[in-house]
C-alpha cells in the first residue's frame, strides 16, 4: 500500500538540524536524527526537555525555526499536517461525547468524504484489532479510560498513516491500565508494522516499548540507542541516572596508586584489562543496584549504613549512606533484608563499573 505522495505505508524519517525558538527562548538545538521505517522510537526526558515540541514539529503542528523534516524521503517541512501522512494520538482523548465509538473512529474519514462502505470497513477492522467491536455503539462517557484511549488510537489507525505519533498517551491512566495499554500498543506495532514515535517522561515505558530510545535534555539529544545499550553503556551521568529504575548509583571517587577507586577510606577494584587512570584523578563511579554484592570480608568493598529496606517479595532494595554522605541503592534478588543501622560491606566486579569525569561525561 502507498500513502500520501506515493510514500510507502511504512516510512522512515530524517530530521536535519532542527531548531525551534519561541521568541528569544530556544527550545530545540540542532536536532538531527534518522528513524528507520517500521521502528518504534521513544523520545524520553524530563519535563521541559523539548520532546513534545519535537513531536509537534514532525507532525507539522509547530513550524521549525530552522532545519528540515523528511518523511519517507519526501521533504515535508513546509507541508500542512494533513499532507504529511501522519496520525497523532494525544494525551487527552479528544473524543466527541455525543458520537458513538464507531462515529468517533470514522469521523476523520467522513470529513474527508470517503465512501460510507470504506469507512465502515476500516472502523470495523480497527475495532477488531483493538478489541472494541462490542463497544462501537456506545458513547465515550460509557467507557473506561483505557477504552477511550483505544478509541483514540483506533481513530488514528483508520487513516492508515505512514507514521504514528503518540504524545504521552498513557499519562492519564492509572498504573494497572498503563501496563495493559503498553502491551496493547506493543502488540499493535507488531501487527501493523508502521513506524511509531512515542513521547513519554516515563523511562519504564521507554524501556519496555522502544526499539530505539532518544534521550533529550534541555532541547538537545543526550544519547540514542537501544534500551539495553543505554542501560549498560550510558554516555553521561544524566543518561545513567535517567534510564533504569532504580537509577544507576553515582559516587564521587579518587583514583589511587594501583588504579583502584577510593571512596572515602573504602576502595573499589580497578579493571586490570584497561589502562590505569592517573593517580589522584577525581572521577564519578557508576554502578547499577543489581551489580552491588554483600562482601565476604570486612576489609574489601565500601561500607554502607542501611537506612531503609524495601521488601518486594523476590527482590529487595536496600537504601543507605556511604562515605561522604553519598546515597546508595542495592538490589538483592534473594529477598535479603537488613535492619536500619546495619553496616554492610559491598563489592562489585570491576567490569560492572562505569567511570565518568567530573563533568559527568563517560570515560570508560
Amino acid at each position: 500500500m502507498t500513502g500520501v505522495g506515493g510514500r510507502s505505508k511504512t516510512a522512515g524519517l530524517k530530521l536535519r538540524r532542527l531548531h525551534k525558538s519561541f521568541g528569544t527562548f530556544e527550545v530545540l538545538h540542532d536536532i538531527s536524527l534518522d528513524i528507520e521505517a517500521g521502528e518504534f522510537v521513544v523520545f524520553v526526558g524530563p519535563s521541559g526537555c523539548g520532546k513534545s515540541t519535537l513531536l509537534r514539529l514532525i507532525a507539522g503542528l509547530e513550524a521549525a525555526s530552522a532545519g528540515d523534516v523528511f518523511i519517507g524521503g519526501t521533504d515535508v517541512t513546509e507541508r500542512d499536517p494533513s499532507e504529511r501522512g501522519i496520525a497523532m494520538v494525544f494525551q487527552t482523548y479528544a473524543l466527541y461525547p455525543h458520537m458513538t465509538v464507531g462515529e468517533n473512529m470514522g469521523f476523520g474519514l467522513k470529513a474527508a468524504k470517503r465512501p460510507k462502505a470504506e469507512i465502515e470497513r476500516k472502523v470495523r477492522e480497527a475495532a477488531d484489532a483493538l478489541k472494541l467491536t462490542d463497544y462501537l455503539d456506545r458513547r465515550p462517557g460509557q467507557l473506561s479510560g483505557g477504552q477511550r484511549q483505544r478509541v483514540a488510537i483506533g481513530r488514528a489507525i483508520v487513516r492508515e498513516p505512514d507514521v504514528f505519533l503518540f504524545d504521552e498517551p498513557l499519562s492519564n491512566l492509572d498504573a494497572e491500565l498503563r501496563v495493559d495499554m503498553r502491551i496493547e500498543i506493543a502488540r499493535l506495532h507488531r501487527q501493523l508494522g508502521n513506524t511509531m514515535i512515542y513521547v513519554t517522561h516515563d523511562q519504564t515505558e521507554a524501556m519496555t516499548l522502544a526499539d530505539k530510545i532518544i534521550v533529550l535534555r534541555s532541547g538537545r539529544i543526550e544519547q540514542v540507542g537501544s534500551p539495553r545499550a543505554l542501560y549498560d553503556d550510558p554516555d553521561n551521568v544524566f543518561v545513567a541516572g535517567f534510564i533504569g529504575s532504580p537509577a544507576m548509583n553515582i559516587l564521587d571517587a579518587v583514583v589511587d596508586e594501583k588504579g583502584g577507586l577510593r571512596i572515602g577510606e573504602d576502595r573499589l577494584p580497578a579493571d586490570p584489562q584497561l589502562p590505569p587512570l592517573a593517580p589522584g584523578r577525581r572521577v564519578k563511579v557508576g554502578v547499577r543496584p543489581e551489580h552491588l554484592l554483600v562482601g565476604s570480608s570486612q576489609k574489601e568493598g565500601i561500607a554502607m549504613d542501611v537506612e531503609f529496606t524495601e521488601f518486594l517479595g523476590g527482590t529487595s532494595y536496600l537504601y543507605g549512606v556511604v562515605a561522604g554522605g553519598q546515597r546508595l541503592t542495592v538490589e538483592s534478588r534473594r529477598g535479603f533484608v537488613a535492619k536500619t543501622g546495619t553496616m554492610l560491606r559491598l563489592t562489585a566486579e570491576a567490569a560492572d563499573l562505569r567511570l565518568f569525569d567530573e563533568n559527568g561525561e563517560r570515560i570508560r
